[in-house]
Parts: structure tokens; sequence; C-alpha cells
């Protein structure tokens, strides 16, 4: 017998960040860690697409809040600055109207509040006051309450006071409208909750945090594209004695007197473990992973009739020249912004105009291409599956009209430039991602879909079942999910201690 047979185990389905940050902090308690990831490749959404010569982030781009990952380092005895180079972007990005006007989000807040005069001096005023509510918010929502467990009703009656006062009982929108009268400026304030697949005209107003967060951490960009940052924390986990399965798909959690005992792969293969995390879409955990399980609350039926984010058509692709007049993070607004989020969120249709965010890495780090190219790509918000829309025919058309409007505004030439190709639909994000309704990052935060009416990252349907990543408390985006894997290590005892209990315990 090895020394790792006496550790309790851990077992962590999937790689994405919640999972791979949760694994880590586990195998800092003590833990024998095992993550079983679907893909070929860590990273979950975070994917690492190669081709010809090229590097594509298959998924989130912009990292906030890096003390986070500063802080799971530490848990681990170890420095982010060791394996990671993290570089401020400043600004944060462009946002380019349908007009051609651009607004620079730069974190100088003298600078920020001259865009603002410069598109509506009558709002400078409105700017300030909004400046001063967003730190409020993120001193309550994100300081004291991102990352608490949320496992009983009354943690929201203690949070309601805050709630109202904040007015999070409000949309996004709605509230950046008591500050601007400009709609540019309404627009360029409240489309945020985009970036973790809320529509800013529902999502809660404490989302209007996100503007003091990018403030007062800034945007930062991890040279090597953010798959150097998935690397570095499979690198740390495995210096901490943990591992990695790849092309290990999950079939179901097992569960012995009501509670977890490990799980079955999709191979037949069964790997024992004495807590299961789920890194998995949070709907699948429960619909897909639990389904010869009988539930109490998160049942089929109330997954069905959830709200669920929209997705997204993204396109990779690489040109054979540079754009060195396009910025690393671009907004590419359409005509239509209120009723568009109606067609996406509501209406669920394909609707023909867009608005696009646009990512040129390589204004950063050359490296990402080969020499004198650049690497791209471009996202659209888009319905999910409950659309109809019939991808395997709409794909291709839909990059096409992408193509010509980004030729028509930032990329001239572009379609004569095209050396390499790639693409991802809502069909992606649910048969390779298994996301349910094909939704970009599952539950929509919502106010009644969020904190205690989240699924918890402790479950409420089985004991030694715990909850990572962007369908749990406290949502999606990398700050929320590398916080969600914080709240699920707090939860857990060290080895040692859970080695007793379980030395100590009847059954």
């Amino acid at each position: 017998m090895t020394a790792t047979d006496h550790q309790p185990h851990a077992i962590i389905i999937g790689s994405g960040f919640g999972g791979l940050a949760a694994a880590i902090r586990l195998s800092a308690k003590g833990w024998r860690v095992t993550v079983l990831e679907k893909l070929d490749s860590p990273g979950g959404r975070a994917y690492v697409y190669k081709q010809d010569g090229f590097t594509f982030d298959a998924g989130p781009t912009i990292i906030t809040a890096p003390y986070l990952l500063e802080e799971l380092w530490a848990s681990a005895g170890a420095r982010l600055s060791d394996d990671v180079d993290l570089r401020p972007i400043d600004p944060f990005y462009t946002i380019r109207f349908d007009d051609g006007d651009v607004i620079r989000c730069v974190a100088d807040l003298d600078g920020m509040r001259k865009e603002v005069e410069r598109i509506a001096p009558e709002d400078v005023d409105g700017f300030d006051r909004f400046v001063k509510a967003s730190k409020d918010i993120y001193d309550v929502a994100f300081t004291e309450l991102a990352d608490q467990p949320f496992n009983d009703f009354l943690s929201v009656v203690k949070a309601a006071p805050d709630l109202i006062r904040l007015k999070g009982y409000r949309s996004v929108f709605s509230v950046v409208s008591d500050y601007f009268t400009n709609h540019k400026l309404r627009v360029a304030f409240s489309f945020h909750p985009l970036l973790i697949g809320g529509n800013p005209l529902t999502t809660t107003a404490y989302y209007c945090l996100i503007a003091h967060l990018e403030r007062l951490h800034l945007v930062h960009f991890a040279m090597g594209g953010t798959g150097a940052l998935v690397k570095a924390m499979v690198n740390l986990l495995e210096r901490k004695g943990g591992s990695i399965r790849y092309n290990a798909q999950i079939e179901s959690i097992l569960v012995k007197s009501g509670h977890t005992s490990g799980v079955r792969l999709t191979s037949g293969e069964v790997v024992d473990g004495d807590i299961v995390v789920s890194n998995a879409d949070a709907a699948t955990t429960y619909r897909s992973l639990l389904k010869d399980h009988p539930r109490r609350r998160w049942t089929d039926r109330k997954l069905a009739r959830a709200n669920y984010s929209m997705s997204l058509f993204v396109w990779y692709f690489g040109t054979n020249r540079r754009y060195d007049d396009v910025y690393h993070h671009m907004m590419i607004l359409g005509p239509r912004y209120e009723q568009l989020l109606t067609d996406i969120f509501k209406r669920k249709i394909l609707a023909k105009d867009f608005s696009l965010y646009l990512h040129r890495p390589t204004m950063t780090d050359s490296s990402l291409a080969p020499d004198g190219c650049d690497t791209f790509y471009v996202l659209a918000p888009v319905p999910h599956l409950d659309s109809g829309t019939d991808w395997m025919t709409q794909a291709e058309p839909y990059r096409t009209a992408i193509e010509k409007r980004l030729e028509e505004t930032v990329l001239p030439g572009l379609s004569a430039s095209i050396v390499t190709s790639h693409m991802l639909t809502p069909i992606d994000f649910q048969d390779r991602l298994l996301s349910y309704k094909g939704a970009a990052f599952s539950l929509e935060p919502q106010l009644f879909q969020s904190a205690w009416f989240r699924p918890h990252n402790r479950s409420e349907e089985v004991e030694g079942l715990y909850l990572v990543g962007a369908g749990t408390h406290p949502g999606a985006g990398l700050p929320g999910v590398i916080s969600s894997a914080k709240v699920v290590s707090d939860q857990v005892p060290d080895a040692d201690v859970f080695r007793k209990m379980r030395a100590t315990s009847p059954t």
C-alpha cells in the first residue's frame, strides 16, 4: 500500500478554470486529486486551437482581478509571477459604434472622463456619480459576497438590505440610464453583462460592479494567450501531486447511501472517489450525470424552465498581413442595441444584424501568428439552441456576413488576406462542451438565478458532490469561476481531518 492510498481522493470533472482551480486548492489541502477531462487537452471553454502556425484561444481573453490568481498560487505555496507573464492592457478595449465613432475605455479616471465629455458633456456629472455607485456595489457584491457559499436562504435575507439599497433588483441598463442621458454612453457602460452571458436589460444591477473591478485591478493579457494560463495551472497542479486524464468522458456520478462514491466513464471504467467536484455545466451535471438519482430541487422540469445565457458564434481566422491600426480588444457595434438584445434573449431569433467582439492578440504577443501575420477571433452573441436555428446550413452564411461587416469597418481587404479559418457554433457548445441548450455561460445571471437561487457550490442533492464553474455561485467570467473554487475549498475539510472523520464514522 502506497502513501497515496491513505489520502482521501477528490475527483474533478472537467479541466476548465473552475475545475483546475479547485484541483489546485484541494491538492494543497492534502487531497489526492484526479481531474477527468472529456477533451484531448485542458481548458474546457479555454481550450487552445493551433492551426497552420496560428494559436487561437477558444474562450476567455480578458483577465480581470488577477489577485484571485495570485491567491490561488499562494494557496499552493507558489507565486503566479514565476509561472505566468500577465501584462496590463490600456485602454481595456475600444468600442466602435455603428456611425464610426469610437470610445477608448481607459484606466485613468480623468482620461475616461474626457472620453465621456467628448461624447456628451452633459453626462460628465452622471459619470462621476456612476463611478461611485459602481464602487459601492463592488464593495458589497464582490468583496463581501462573491466568495460566500449561500447554502441557506438566511444568507439571502441577510443580503436583502444591501440589495435594496444598491438597486440590485433593477437591471444594469436601467440603473446605467439613471446616470447617462446619451444612448452611446448608456451602451458603453451597460454592455458588460454580455461578457458573462447576461442580458443588460434583465441582469441584476449588481453587475455594474464590473466597471469598478476593471479600473481597480485593470484588464490583463497572459503572454502566450489565455492557454498559457491554463498550462501554468496544470503544471502547478502536477507539482502538487495532482493528475489529469484526457479523453475521459463521464457517464454518471455514482451515489452510495446518499453520498458520492465516484464516477463511471463512458468506457465503463469506474473511478472511486471520496468527493466529486463537477466543473461540468450545472444543468448537465444534474440532468445527465445524476439522471438516475432522484433529485428534490434541480429536477429536469426545473432546469428546463430556467433561463439560460445566450450562446456564441465564434470565428477564428488568421491573415497573411498585419492590421496594426486594429486594437487588441475591440467591440464593433451594430445599428441596434435594446432590440438586438431582445432578439437574442427573448425572441430567440438569429437577427441579420449583429454586434461583435474582435480579438487581435498579436497586437500584444506576435508569437501567436507566423511572422508578418495576425491572429484574430470574432464572436457574435446569438440565441441558444431553443431558437431552432439550423447551424449546419446557417453557419457559413453567418460567417460570410461577419466577414463582410469586418471588411467594411476595420479590416479592409480581409477576404483576400485570410489564410486559415475555424468556426464554433451553439452546436459545438452543446456537443463538444456538453452545455445544456448550447448556452455559452450556463444559467443567465438574473436576480432570481443568483446566489442562493443558483445551483449551490455544495450540492443540495447529494452529499460529497460540489459544483464549480459558470453555472454555480458566484457565476460566469474568470473572477467568478476562480472564486467558485475557493467557495468549494472552504467547505471541504483538510485531508487529515476528512480521514479522521471517515475513520470514526459508523458507516
